[in-house]
């Protein structure tokens, strides 16, 4: 059995065991919803969709149409399902578009506005929304990718390793356009690679648990969380652990991602928020 496979089986079996150990039986896991329910989560929003911009015109890319409804309402339905309470908008460009389009409140959900005063990248949108993120660990999002995962299962996952970082891993047949991550065993992130061709590997989906005190550390103005920090922390010595995740990815920012997403999201969407735990 390969590396991935054995720390998949033990990942199953260690959640196995914690259903059949639970008093609400297999079909309610404990703990689960509560964690969730104490995190913040954050979406990164600013994106310019500058390949999308035939179908966007004059829209963000989280505001893309898909299935009739713009791509962001997809991904707060989704957290809103897990249990999220309050999630941040870390906004760019045409940020009152997005103020417009969702509001303060999604469902039971607080959405909280955080426009850049410039663009200041992935880490630097972060930074300039942190006070606006109330929890000791922040979900955070990719605006512009899909991934299957259960988050129930990823934050017991992050917790379980006291980990000061986890990010969510997928696999695709061709990493060219990501760069690979490798991990070693219980999923600690040894290196990240370069973007290259090559055999199928494990990338990056864009969605991450990350400890507050980690976004405090983050300089100001504008900085790259893939390009410059993730190297950077692993070379501090941080915890950084990768989730390896074995169901679908989409990122949507190229024109044939995006004809993807038309047809998988309705189909992926439903089962997703079927995840939904009972909240503390």
């Amino acid at each position: 059995m390969k590396i991935h496979e054995q720390h998949e089986a033990r990942e199953r079996e260690s959640a196995n065991v914690r259903e059949r150990n639970s008093p609400e039986g297999p079909s309610a896991p404990a703990l689960r919803a509560p964690a969730l329910s104490r995190c913040t989560a954050a979406i990164l929003a600013g994106g310019l969709g500058t390949r999308l911009r035939p179908v966007l015109a004059d829209r963000p890319k989280v505001l893309a149409p898909v299935h009739q409804r713009p791509y962001l309402v997809h991904l707060l339905d989704w957290l809103a399902a897990a249990g999220i309470r309050e999630t941040v908008l870390l906004t760019g460009y045409q940020a009152d578009q997005v103020r417009r389009a969702v509001g303060d409140q999604h469902g039971s959900m607080k959405l909280v506005q955080s426009p850049e005063p410039r663009p200041l990248g992935t880490a630097g949108a972060l930074k300039n929304g942190l006070g606006k993120l109330s929890s000791a660990v922040v979900l955070l999002l990719n605006g512009d990718s899909w991934c299957d995962v259960d988050l129930a299962n990823f934050c017991e996952f992050h917790h379980l390793r006291c980990a000061a970082l986890s990010i969510v891993l997928a696999r695709v047949k061709d990493p060219a356009r990501f760069g690979k991550v490798r991990t070693g065993p219980d999923g600690i992130v040894q290196r990240f690679e370069e973007k290259q061709s090559g055999a199928a590997g494990w990338i990056n989906a864009g969605i991450y648990l990350i400890a507050r005190s980690l976004i405090e550390e983050i300089p100001q103005g504008p900085v790259s969380l893939e390009r410059d920090l993730l190297p950077d922390w692993l070379g501090q010595g941080k915890k950084v652990f990768g989730y390896r995740h074995a169901g679908t990815f989409l990122d949507i920012g190229t024109p044939a991602s995006y004809r993807e997403a038309e047809a998988l999201i309705p189909r992926a969407l439903p089962k997703m928020m079927s995840w939904r735990k009972d909240e503390a």
